[in-house]
């Protein structure tokens, strides 16, 4: 991973703290800033104790000034209540909501060696036989996670998330037809809620230390609460945690696989129709956090070119939601023509590839292995620029679309999403279905048509 070195007084601040743990001083090294924290700071520091023997440890901090000491409080707690029952997770070393040098809520713990990158895992040689029963070890991670005793973690959040998730999208203020149809689908259909259990809340590859042998560590717990324990195995199985793969648990597995381990673990296994709505769930979720990512871009909080890409991503959510909801009709949006134009060619759609393939063809391997944040600005770049072409190649299907929302008596997609939202309309009405699927498949064409692939769902 890419690092950054640290500055002031944070390797000061780390031995205060471990020294203060261990009852002796401590000698550190030179904290590294590694890449990969979202919302916290991780860095990586040698320490050496009195008796000479070294060890590296990792501190998770929250970005000074804007630190949630009762939260860093609750990742500790689940840390431990993990270990408790067997869960592979980094021994907690240390941790307190500030100290001289840190300055900020933080977590010391020992560093787990292993891999977390997705593609990786998927495909490298090196990892071929744990591929095989990785899914199952996953299956089984989770069944000891929902095992662990509850007793001190109520400062946990136990509310219902789907009312939370609903809470996020209507915060937004921007209705949208699939979130409306997945919201009432969810709640029309909703299992039986089973007793409250330790929940991960973001267990997928990414989140999980991988070695040859197995999991190692199961990392990243700031979105743990306490609530139905299917919601991780659902989460595990959203087609956005396959990254791009096609087996349906987390690109690498079966549900078998999974529902082996779980119940090797916990002597249950959850009823497809469980599975099946915490699935749908999840899809909903990661729909309604795109867009929410998305406007902290487009509304001015954030500058950033990652999450103004991920705005043109939430149609692969909805095209996933309305396909594991078994609303998804097959219809073929037909574009209006293109205008002819006066300019010379290479023309606009043509100049856009023009560039896109230099970027990617010529420039991007250049960077790779030594610029790695970059080139995955690069990436993205790319990725903008071949949706540009080809939005300006596909033509326009407002036309359309405009048709089919007249006879809902509809003005817009917003229309139509209040329209479901009240029940005036059905989300099982063909109209609304068709409407559906032709607004969704025509963005999804230009912003990423080999997800149009339709996954396994064995």
């Amino acid at each position: 991973m890419a690092v950054t070195h640290a500055a002031g007084n944070l390797g000061d601040g780390i031995r205060f703290a471990l020294s203060a743990a261990f009852g002796t001083e401590m000698t550190v090294g030179e904290p590294r800033q590694l890449t990969g924290g979202a919302s916290r700071q991780i860095w990586a520091i040698e320490v050496r104790g009195a008796d000479g023997r070294s060890q590296d440890v990792v501190l998770r901090r929250d970005p000074p000034g804007h630190g949630d000491a009762d939260r860093m409080q609750a990742e500790v707690a689940c840390l431990r209540a993990a270990s408790a029952v067997g869960v592979p997770v980094p021994a907690v070393l240390a941790s307190g909501d500030t100290a001289p040098g840190i300055d900020a809520p933080y977590l010391l713990m020992d560093m787990v060696v292993g891999e977390s990158i997705p593609r990786k895992l998927q495909r490298d040689p090196e990892f071929d036989e744990v591929r095989m029963h990785l899914a199952e070890d996953m299956g089984y991670v989770l069944g000891q996670i929902h095992s662990a005793d509850t007793g001190t973690l109520g400062m946990l959040d136990s509310g219902d998330p789907l009312d939370a998730l609903e809470a996020v999208y209507r915060g937004m203020d921007q209705p949208r037809p699939a979130v409306e149809v997945g919201l009432r689908w969810l709640r029309d259909n909703r299992p039986v809620k089973r007793p409250d259990a330790l929940v991960h809340g973001d267990f997928r590859l990414g989140n999980v230390l991988v070695d040859g042998a197995g999991i190692r560590g199961v990392l990243d717990w700031e979105l743990a609460h306490l609530g139905d324990p299917i919601e991780d195995l659902g989460w595990l199985c959203v087609r956005a945690w396959r990254f791009g793969a096609q087996p349906p648990v987390a690109g690498i597995g079966t549900l078998e696989q999974l529902l082996d381990g779980y119940e090797r673990a916990t002597g249950v296994r959850p009823s497809d129709a469980e599975l099946h709505w915490w699935e749908a769930y999840g899809t909903l979720r990661w729909l309604v956090l795109s867009q929410f990512q998305s406007q902290r871009h487009l509304g001015g909080t954030e500058n950033s070119i990652e999450l103004a890409a991920i705005g043109r991503r939430v149609c692969e959510s909805e095209y996933d939601l309305l396909l594991i909801l078994g609303l998804l009709e097959d219809v073929d949006p037909q574009p209006d023509a293109t205008a002819p134009t006066l300019h010379d060619r290479p023309g606009l759609s043509e100049i856009l590839e023009l560039v896109n393939g230099a970027l990617r063809d010529d420039i991007a391997p250049v960077l790779d292995g030594v610029h790695e944040r970059e080139r995955y600005l690069l990436r993205i770049c790319v990725n903008l620029l071949g949706i540009a072409g080809r939005e300006l190649s596909a033509g326009d299907c407002t036309g359309e679309v405009q048709t089919l929302l007249a006879a809902l008596d509809c003005t817009s997609e917003t229309d139509l999403a209040d329209r479901i939202r009240v029940s005036a309309v059905s989300y099982s009405d063909v109209r609304v279905r068709r409407l559906l699927s032709t607004s969704v498949l025509a963005r999804l064409r230009v912003a990423n048509p080999r997800h149009m692939l339709h996954p396994s769902r064995n």
